[in-house]
């Protein structure tokens, strides 16, 4: 995860804030998970014109390069808005560069699990899940996580499973692979009429299923909603690799959402997912961030909680948050929680 992924702005009054994902890694560094021997910082480069068009095509890869350069013309019919606009897709500066990066992480990921140099890696910048190869949708321009599944199956893996915990529907990766049988998308979400993106009340085909859950559903709801429908169907599949999509915009907190879980529900989330990974991919596992707008209060503390299982170490780690990452110089400790676990202090 690079910091430079943080010039994926979408502006200063969007719920999409790169501090999330900035205060996230904060937060890792402030717990030492960085420094553990096994853990090793992947470099990655921007994704190539190659690699976003396994997924993109090529007249929306020029539209999003223009107008990150102040040439919008044509960029509404691609779903963006204008620059500094309040809608779901404005124009930024360098936004082909900015989201070519997420996606590079994204396939820095999978290529270190896919070489097998590490087992587990993880994108918090990533999860870009609405955008489409065509249309840029719920805040993402390119969609990272397509773009490493195609670029995995390119490399010769025969089955990739793609898990979505997002409150929101993983449309982007569904459409794009529903009809390959190859893929398994599973996505877990809120769903009703008016929830974005209106999407996910049923499966599309044997291997893009969906389990949508209601609105109000909490931690124990959920739990059973993920061992139930999603894990056994991975299990059954049997992928060469686990990819996974942990957005923790369904918390009780959250403003864009109406779920209901915790970060005890992330705990066991995580837990299992883990398992999953090395009970059906042989413990090959990428992992991206997505969707979560309680930006400081939840998301850092979701994503560590992760980052610690994928390292193994979230049964040791300390509930108490280090004073340091509380501190009023990075950041104000007024927004910042004093533990892991809620209820929030």
């Amino acid at each position: 995860m690079s910091r430079e992924a943080g010039a994926y702005d979408l502006g200063p009054q969007h719920p999409l804030r790169p501090e999330r994902f900035l205060l996230t890694w904060d937060l890792i560094e402030s717990c030492g998970l960085d420094r553990l021997a096994w853990v090793d910082r992947l470099t990655a480069h921007a994704g190539t014109r190659e690699e976003l068009l396994l997924v993109h095509r090529a007249e929306y890869l020029e539209v999003v390069e223009r107008a990150g350069h102040g040439n919008p013309s044509g960029a509404g019919a691609f779903g963006f808005g204008e620059e500094g606009s309040l809608g779901d897709n404005p124009i930024f500066p360098e936004m082909h560069e900015a989201s070519a990066l997420v996606a590079g992480m994204t396939l820095a990921a999978a290529s270190a699990v896919w070489t097998g140099s590490h087992v587990h890696a993880f994108n918090a910048a990533g999860g870009m899940h609405h955008a489409m190869p065509a249309r840029a949708s719920g805040f993402c321009v390119y969609d990272d996580v397509a773009v490493g599944i195609a670029w995995l199956l390119a490399q010769g893996a025969e089955r990739v499973a793609y898990v979505d915990i997002d409150v929101h529907h993983g449309d982007g990766p569904e459409a794009i692979f529903a009809e390959d049988p190859r893929v398994l998308t599973i996505s877990i979400h809120e769903y009703g009429p008016t929830f974005f993106p209106g999407t996910g009340g049923q499966d599309l085909s044997a291997t893009a299923r969906n389990v949508p859950v209601v609105a109000g559903t909490g931690d124990a709801g959920w739990l059973a909603a993920l061992r139930e429908q999603v894990l056994p169907p991975v299990r059954a599949f049997a992928p060469d690799v686990l990819v996974t999509q942990l957005g923790c915009d369904t918390h009780a907190t959250d403003p864009l959402a109406s779920l209901a879980l915790t970060t005890a529900g992330y705990r066991e989330a995580y837990r299992d997912l883990h398992a999953l990974a090395h009970e059906s991919a042989g413990g090959r596992w990428v992992a991206t961030g997505g969707g979560g707008y309680e930006w400081a209060r939840v998301v850092p503390r979701a994503w560590t909680l992760a980052f610690a299982e994928m390292a193994g170490v979230a049964e040791t780690l300390p509930d108490e948050l280090p004073a340091t990452w509380r501190a009023p110089d990075t950041g104000g400790a007024a927004i910042r929680p004093r533990t892991f676990s809620d209820p929030m202090q």
